[in-house]
């Protein structure tokens, strides 16, 4: 199998380089060439300068030689900081001096608490009342897609499995956002902030309308093309605004807990201090209240996000985060399953990225004004590269063979950022109180 997709690679990639116009990489910024180049199926790409922090971990060994993709853990790169977990385990965490913000926690999720996590995204939070990308064009079940695949995987020929139904073109259809023929368009938000939210909030968001052309699935395929879960406030996709018209979600406990955890344990003076003491930013960059990382252990409340469920053929292209309000305060990045190649650039295209591998139990941490307004992507998706500890061993009797199955061609990102700065009250309009 694995030879026959090469040779197919090969083929592909000959093709498109031969129809390739001779001066098009010339055109190619350095983020968009950083995704060229990881994205290639053929040649395989080479992940010397990748940096892979699991190799520092005496623990994960085994995980990154079976997985067969490896980085390279150059320490000149990135900058040790030591901190203490609620549990008074002392772990490092990693900053790369060159992006003031940005915090690696490699291998922060236990093997326990990734397993709850995987289970969570699907078994529980991908269902009603948090919308899913499948919800636009299918009638899913209330029980949700997973539970529907799961059981009649448990009952087999016992059951005739369900078809999920798509919504209708109907009169109530007509109002919503139509899909715009031909390549789908990239959308230029405006920054959000304190002083436009009441713009913004008041922009009519129509939800979009469900594709003319899909079919009854079942939902053993259709699982498959799920490709993100909303949580807390809802984002519209269609105008890359919350829409705050619509009912907030509540965040689940668990993932609320673990990213406040992870919030709370960093000392944000180191970070946002070079070796000489003095502030990568000037304060000014903070708006007008100043630096705000001073009080993140008491006022950093998540109240959205989203799961990003990834196929390995899935990518997700450089763009930059400006749907938030409060533009500063941390987004917590939470990988499961396989691993992912991550880039993270500067304030435009144009800036070099750095390559990061990120595997499953790492956590990621962007904030302050510089990191939380640079760009970012994830170009490939690392097959093979489940760690043991969530493959199935085929004697569970908890149903974890059938999430392992599905983690074998997946990644789960489980991503969560606060909207709202402290004293902004989205009820009384525009101004902080």
């Amino acid at each position: 199998m694995q030879l026959s997709s090469d040779k197919k690679a090969r083929r592909n990639y000959f093709k498109s380089t031969r129809e390739r116009p001779p001066n098009e990489a010339f055109d190619w910024t350095p983020f968009r060439s950083a995704e060229k180049r990881f994205k290639a199926k053929f040649p395989r790409p080479d992940l010397s300068d990748i940096l892979d922090l699991a190799l520092l971990d005496n623990d994960r060994i085994e995980e990154v030689e079976r997985g067969g993709w490896k980085g390279s853990a150059d320490v000149s790169k990135i900058r040790p900081l030591r901190t203490i977990d609620e549990d008074g385990k002392g772990r490092n965490i990693f900053l790369l001096p060159q992006i003031p913000g940005l915090v690696l926690l490699p291998g922060y999720l236990s093997h326990e608490c990734q397993r709850e996590l995987v289970s969570w995204s699907l078994c529980d939070h991908a269902r009603p009342p948090n919308e899913t990308s499948l919800d636009t064009h299918y009638v899913l079940p209330r029980e949700g897609i997973w539970s529907t695949h799961v059981r009649y995987r448990t009952h087999g020929e016992a059951l005739t499995e369900q078809l999920i139904l798509p919504r209708a073109v109907t009169s109530e259809n007509a109002a919503k956002q139509p899909e715009p023929p031909g390549p789908r368009q990239l959308v230029s938000n405006k920054p959000a902030d304190p002083s436009n939210f009441d713009d913004l909030s008041q922009e009519l968001k129509l939800p979009a309308a469900p594709s003319p052309t899909v079919r009854p699935t079942r939902a053993s395929e259709l699982l498959y093309k799920l490709r993100w879960a909303n949580i807390g406030w809802y984002y519209h996709w269609g105008s890359k605004q919350y829409d705050f018209k619509r009912d907030k979600v509540g965040v689940d406990g668990i993932v609320s807990q673990i990213c406040k955890r992870i919030v709370r344990q960093i000392n944000w003076a180191d970070v946002f201090a070079s070796h000489d003491t003095k502030p990568h930013q000037d304060e000014s960059d903070w708006g007008p209240g100043g630096p705000e990382w001073e009080s993140w252990d008491a006022t950093y409340e998540p109240d959205a996000g989203i799961v990003n469920y990834y196929q390995l053929k899935d990518t997700l292209m450089g763009h930059v985060d400006r749907s938030e309000v409060c533009a500063t305060s941390p987004l917590v990045s939470l990988s499961l399953g396989n691993a992912a190649i991550f880039l993270v650039g500067g304030l435009s295209r144009d800036v070099e990225p750095v390559p990061i591998l990120l595997r499953s139990g790492d956590a990621l941490v962007m904030a302050g004004p510089g990191c939380r307004r640079a760009y970012h992507g994830v170009p490939r998706i690392l097959e093979g590269t489940v760690p043991p500890h969530l493959q199935s061993s085929g004697s569970e009797q908890d149903g974890w063979e059938h999430l392992a199955e599905y983690l074998q061609t997946s990644r789960i990102n489980v991503n969560v950022r606060q909207v709202f700065p402290k004293g902004f009250d989205p009820m009384n309009s525009a101004k902080p109180r």
